[in-house]
Parts: C-alpha cells; sequence; structure tokens
C-alpha cells in the first residue's frame, strides 16, 4: 500500500511526535508498505515564533500537490496542524481525496501556556481542522473523552508503544565494555558513553528524581523543580526554558540533550520518573521511564492517567510531592512489566486499522470507499 504523511514535526526534533513517526515508518515499511513522508525538510523555512528550534515550512502548497500527483497515495494521513498539515487538508478537501489526522499533542492546552490564548478559540480551530478527517487518531482514552466535549465525534484509539530492546533494566553493553572491556568502549554510541561515565563519577545522594523530556514552559516543569523532596532532581533534555531554569534551579544537575541510548542510562539510575506536564497526549518518556524499571510519579491529568491508570506501575496524584514520594517505595519490576504491554508492532496495527481507504480511477478521480483497509498489504508496481 501506498501511504502518504505530511507532518511538520520530522528530523532533527527530537520529541514523541518525531519518535512515533519514525518507529511507525520502520513497522510499515517492514510489512511491505511504501511510505513517503512529506517533512520540513523539503521546503524551504522559517523559525516557529517562540519556539525557534521548531522550522514551519514556507508556503508548502506546490510540494504537498506535486507529491499527490506523482506518488498516487492508496491512503493519507496528516499528522501536524502547521503549514504542511494545512497544505494537505485543504488539497485533499478540494480534490475530495478522504484522509485521516491525529492528535498528538494538547493544542489548546499548549497554546494557552505559550500566548494565554482562550481554550474555546484553539478547540473551535481543532473541530475546523479535525472534523473532515474520516478519522482523528488519537493515543489515550481520556483525550478522546476530552475532544468529544469538544465536539469531535470522529476520534479513534491509536496508542504507542516502546521498543524494549533498548529500554529496560538489564546492563546495556556498553555498561558491560566500560566496566570488563574498556577496549572495546571505542565500538559503542559515543554519546552512550560518555554518559556512563558521567554517571559512574558522580556521587548521588539518593534518591534522584528525573523529568526527561522538552524544557519549555507548557512542560510545567516548574512543578517538579519547586518540589521539597529528599535526594537529587534531574533534567535531560533542552529547550526555549533550560537557560532561565538553570539559573533559578543551580541545585538541579541538568544532563542536556541526549539520545536513546544515553537517556536509557539515566532511567536506569533514576529512582522515580517525575512527569509535570498537563498538556501532552500520551508522555512516551512514560513508557521509556517505566520500562527500563522507573515508577513514574505524575499528575492524574490526560496522558498519565490512560498509560500509568490504575496499573501499580506509578503514582498519580494532585500533590505532586506525594506522588513522588509514594512511587519510591514501587518495585522496579512492575512498571517494566506494565511497558511491556505496550508495543510498536500494535500501534502500526492500529495505524492502518484506521486509514481512510483511496482508488484511483480514470483521470485520477477518486472512488470512495468507507471500507477499512484489512488483510495483507496491497502491492504495488
Amino acid at each position: 500500500m501506498r501511504i502518504l504523511i505530511a507532518t511538520d514535526a520530522w528530523a532533527p526534533q527530537i520529541n514523541g511526535v518525531v519518535q512515533t513517526l519514525t518507529q511507525l515508518c520502520l513497522q510499515l515499511k517492514s510489512q511491505g508498505h511504501e511510505v513517503q513522508v512529506i517533512h520540513p525538510g523539503f521546503f524551504k523555512t522559517v523559525p516557529c515564533p517562540t519556539y525557534p528550534e521548531i522550522r514551519l515550512a514556507v508556503w508548502p502548497w506546490a510540494g504537498v500537490r506535486k507529491a499527490i500527483d506523482e506518488f498516487k497515495p492508496q491512503a493519507i494521513h496528516i499528522v501536524t496542524e502547521g503549514p504542511i498539515g494545512l497544505a494537505m487538508r485543504l488539497i485533499a478537501r478540494a480534490r475530495r481525496l478522504p484522509f485521516t489526522t491525529a492528535y498528538h499533542t494538547q493544542f489548546p492546552e499548549y497554546v494557552k501556556a505559550r500566548t494565554g490564548i482562550p481554550i474555546r478559540f484553539t478547540a473551535r480551530v481543532l473541530r475546523w481542522f479535525h472534523g473532515a478527517s474520516r478519522n482523528v487518531m488519537v493515543p489515550t482514552q481520556s483525550v478522546i473523552d476530552t475532544l468529544r466535549e469538544r465536539g469531535l465525534t470522529n476520534c479513534v484509539l491509536w496508542q504507542r508503544g516502546v521498543d524494549l530492546s533498548r529500554f529496560n533494566p538489564e546492563p546495556s553493553q556498553a555498561a558491560r565494555n566500560l566496566a570488563y572491556n574498556p577496549d572495546a568502549s571505542h565500538e559503542d554510541d559515543p554519546v552512550q558513553v560518555e554518559i556512563l561515565k558521567t554517571l559512574q563519577s558522580l556521587v548521588i545522594e539518593r534518591p534522584a528524581f528525573l523529568y526527561a523530556g522538552r524544557v519549555a514552559v507548557e512542560k510545567n516543569l516548574e512543578a517538579f523543580l519547586s518540589l521539597d523532596l529528599p535526594g537529587e532532581k534531574w533534567v535531560a533534555g533542552d529547550g526555549p526554558a533550560k537557560k532561565q531554569l538553570e539559573k533559578q534551579h543551580p541545585d538541579v544537575r541538568w544532563f542536556g540533550m541526549q539520545n536513546h541510548a544515553a537517556l536509557a542510562e539515566i532511567y536506569r539510575q533514576a529512582d522515580v520518573f517525575v512527569f509535570p506536564s498537563k498538556t501532552d497526549t500520551f508522555g512516551l518518556v512514560l513508557l521509556e521511564a517505566m520500562a527500563c524499571g522507573c515508577p513514574v510519579a505524575a499528575f492524574p491529568v490526560n496522558g498519565p492517567i490512560d498509560v500509568v491508570g490504575q496499573s501499580g506501575a506509578g503514582v498519580l496524584d494532585d500533590n505532586l510531592r506525594t506522588a513522588a514520594l509514594a512511587a519510591l517505595h514501587i518495585r522496579r519490576s512492575v512498571p517494566r512489566a506494565h511497558a511491556g504491554t505496550f508495543t510498536w508492532a500494535e500501534c502500526a496495527r492500529q495505524f492502518l486499522e484506521h486509514l481512510a481507504p483511496i482508488e484511483w480511477g480514470p483521470h485520477l478521480k477518486t472512488i470512495n470507499k468507507p471500507a477499512r483497509l484489512q488483510g495483507k498489504p496491497v502491492r504495488t508496481p
């Protein structure tokens, strides 16, 4: 099957959306599907206002039209509500091509956190953007319920996964090489080796409470950093709020941006993973931390409610300090076992099930068929 994916989030960005798309594409291609991703790398870009690390495509219309004409997709999926996603939505609607969309971020809450614009205004924009989608793929049931309350009735569940070969409690090969065979360490990921050396050199005052992810205002990081907790607070990640928060909290260990191999080492050494965000729809870092045996402390909000819930792998409480201290008593085998129930293979299966099929008739006119795609992948020329 030829699947065309339009996204404003792509490498070199490092976030949950990019990670999800990367893993999804790997799964789809391994099953024999043809996947083409339209992303900002194909266009001239400008910095996103208030978030210059993110580049936005400038006038991507011609490129989107060309991709549709040349690739002749059998399914179109729109990932983001940015310039590329908007162009794909409007062109697909004009050509009467069915498509699906995804809801990755609590967009109204995100915009309010960064600009102060009331939720009701951005919720109206979301209803317009996603209302024409055959299916809006949403990572958790609690977010589906929220969107339905805001007038979106075409939402379906599309869960996430975690790479258990990368994220697990066992000592990595790099760690074993560093301990027993230093001569072989040059074969390992250099970023991973560097963080291992850093962790080994630290005199850690236990317990160690960790946050990993983007360091930005919408992540509500101050709610974690201001807590009165024993031991140490760690932060792994980067973002527009990092410099200011570093000055305000010099007692925190700031590890900066890390790749997945290095991040897994930090998860293994942390005692509790603290997730203060109230705007995430899922939170892949929750799965990554739990897969490494690190229990979670979070607010009882969309995302943690579904990912952690009543599993016993973490503690959800309106008092984040209470949650963090209680999570210290969770055996590390519990979050590891719970994380194992989330796989990228199941994520890909759900994605394929929710796609809206396109059949190309004479003169590239479309014949809409509402039936869902099932069975084996369609072979393409």
